[in-house]
């Protein structure tokens, strides 16, 4: 399988693919500064919970290079300027605020060694939670693709493959394993309105590796699924709270829902990085919203009317009983999801 590198670490610089030009070029940025990483995040040059996590945990190395400072508690002081600044730039992915966390730890736990020391530590611990993404995803494809059937039809949401993360994907992974174990799987990519990330992003990615897609509309979906047409559904996530409600791409929901009328399973593939535990429910998740002219323009051109009010949320919310089960690197939770979780985290 040919492989997509969303995000790469060369010679003290990130390499980030500019998802933002897909399909039509595949263009790579170099970033040598911390505030440029954030810009790419927050303008979704890169997109996707665990690629997100991993070009923030990048910026700090980047950012922790340029801080200049001899004592250990003003270069820390710095450094958490520079996760707070990450931070600030996509609410919902809590893989963003894991990895700040884990590279700030990183460095309180080389506290004791020379500031150049804890500088090359925290490149190390930025490529190892790069190295980690990829193996996890790369189980969470084993440990899933027990839940797929030689010749079914998956309907997914957004994109969470390869370019959501820093390599291979979610849920584009399990599909991904199971065509490598010679199970033939058809996929419906939603468009996934506003920004169209299924219609431009993984149906390229999945014509890239020679899987069958269809892209449809995201109206669309119910009439297939009562027509027997798509067998099951999987998505990736954002944020996934202590009770299994899951925060991931707007539409989500209504994925859920029709799939639950129709019978259909609906299966979220996420890494553990995903999960919040100090969330209790879907309800506590921030849900960012984003520029009103996403849905006003596509491109360039616009398709509504001059000064109508938008609303424009990135994400929403699916309830837990709306979800057969959550795949994880550390195998297939289902419901109660409460006491599942508490197991692995224990």
């Amino acid at each position: 399988m040919d492989i997509i590198k969303t995000i790469e670490w060369q010679g003290d610089r990130v390499v980030i693919l500019d998802q933002r030009r897909l399909p039509r070029e595949e263009v790579y940025n170099t970033y040598e500064d911390y505030l440029e990483v954030a810009h790419a995040i927050k303008s979704m040059v890169i997109r996707g919970a665990p690629a997100i996590g991993v070009a923030a945990a990048m910026g700090m190395a980047l950012g922790s290079m340029g801080i200049g400072i001899d004592n250990f508690d003003d270069f820390f002081k710095k450094l958490s300027t520079i996760g707070d600044k990450l931070a600030s730039t996509r609410p919902t992915a809590v893989n963003l605020f894991w990895a700040i966390e884990r590279m700030k730890n990183a460095a309180l736990a080389n506290r004791e060694r020379e500031i150049p020391e804890i500088v090359e530590a925290l490149k190390l611990e930025a490529l190892k939670i790069y190295s980690e993404d990829i193996e996890a995803n790369h189980m969470i494809g084993r440990n899933g693709e027990k839940l797929l059937s030689d010749g079914m039809s998956i309907l997914t949401h957004c994109n969470a493959g390869a370019l959501a993360t820093a390599g291979f994907g979610t849920a584009l992974g399990v599909i991904y394993t199971a065509t490598d174990a010679g199970k033939r799987i058809h996929v419906y990519a939603d468009e996934t309105r506003p920004r169209l990330q299924g219609a431009m992003l993984t149906a390229w990615e999945l014509q890239k590796h020679g899987i069958e897609v269809t892209v449809i509309c995201d109206t669309m979906m119910g009439s297939l699924m009562r027509a027997g047409k798509i067998n099951a559904c999987i998505v990736g996530a954002d944020r996934i709270a202590r009770n299994g409600d899951v925060a991931n791409k707007i539409g989500t929901y209504q994925v859920a829902v029709l799939a639950k009328h129709h019978k259909i399973p609906f299966y979220v593939a996420a890494p553990l990085s995903t999960i919040d535990m100090t969330i209790k429910n879907g309800y506590d998740i921030p849900i960012e919203e984003r520029d009103p002219h996403e849905v006003t323009h596509i491109n360039s051109t616009q398709i509504t009317p001059d000064y109508v009010e938008i609303c424009n949320p990135a994400f929403d919310v699916t309830p837990a009983d709306l979800v057969s089960a959550i795949i994880t690197e550390r195998g297939i939770i289902k419901a109660p999801f409460e006491s599942s979780l508490e197991k692995i985290f224990s």
